[in-house]
């Protein structure tokens, strides 16, 4: 009997990883006829404080996460794949991906790359790919 993953979450945020985790989820992804979930979470900690100064960076963030998860989506189109949602959320990376977006799709499987945009936390309290293989409640596939 062979086992099949059939909701996988896809964690995107721009980075050289997740481009390599996302080229590799095409992969599982089409070989289990699976449905895609392109998650993005916007850090809303990082310009929580500077939005004093400057109201917009909240919405350049949106702008942002919706042109970066619409260019997945067509990409992913574009090689056969039918069964998308997408998924943007606000707040931490490390808890949306591995408990909130993971529960809300019933994630057999998340992708993520063991990377991200953030190097200056990671090396302070760890990446969001070691805390999403710790957090989840499924498979968890970390892109090197």
């Amino acid at each position: 009997m062979r086992f099949e993953y059939k909701n996988i979450v896809v964690a995107i945020d721009g980075s050289e990883a997740s481009e390599k985790a996302f080229n590799k989820a095409l992969d599982i992804v089409k070989r289990n006829n699976a449905h895609m979930i392109l998650a993005h979470v916007v850090d809303s900690r990082t310009f929580a404080t500077a939005e004093a100064y400057d109201r917009t960076l909240a919405d350049h963030a949106d702008d942002y996460a919706k042109d970066l998860v619409d260019s997945y989506v067509e990409n992913a189109k574009e090689v056969g794949i039918s069964k998308i949602s997408r998924c943007i959320e606000y707040g931490s990376p490390r808890v949306k991906i591995a408990k909130d977006i993971a529960a809300t799709f019933q994630a057999d499987l998340i992708i993520c790359g063991a990377t991200g945009m953030n190097a200056v936390e990671r090396f302070l309290i760890g990446s969001v790919s070691e805390s999403i293989t710790r957090h989840a409640t499924c498979d968890v596939l970390v892109i090197r």
